[in-house]
């Protein structure tokens, strides 16, 4: 039996090509995502989004959570970059900016509920 050490590689994986170098800016605006994304609420929110574009009303009642604290949380990723608002009549419609988010977060949550 191989033991294998932290950093190793199996013989029939190929080691991972060298990423590129990312600028101190580049990783800061990378952490400032993750933490914004980095709240149960809000991961429920992108989930929603994920699905099709909600207004406000809609995520309170689809996840249970008063509407003070769903505009907080949209503010929080609006201001992040995530989500878009657009206004339709006296409701605001909000969509994620991109898929690539989506894609973050359901990978972290699909990730956790395998090691369940």
């Amino acid at each position: 039996m191989t033991v294998q050490l932290h950093g190793e590689h199996s013989p029939e994986r190929a080691a991972p090509a060298p990423l590129p170098p990312r600028s101190t800016q580049t990783l800061a605006a990378a952490g400032d995502l993750l933490r914004a994304l980095a709240a149960p609420v809000r991961i429920a929110i992108v989930l929603q989004l994920q699905e099709h574009d909600r207004c406000v009303h809609e995520l309170v009642e689809a996840l249970g959570v008063a509407q003070p604290l769903i505009s907080q949380h949209l503010r929080v990723l609006k201001s992040a970059g995530v989500v878009h608002g657009e206004r339709h009549g006296r409701e605001v419609v909000y969509r994620l900016v991109d898929e690539h988010l989506a894609h973050i977060v359901v990978d972290a949550v699909t990730h956790v509920e395998e090691k369940l």
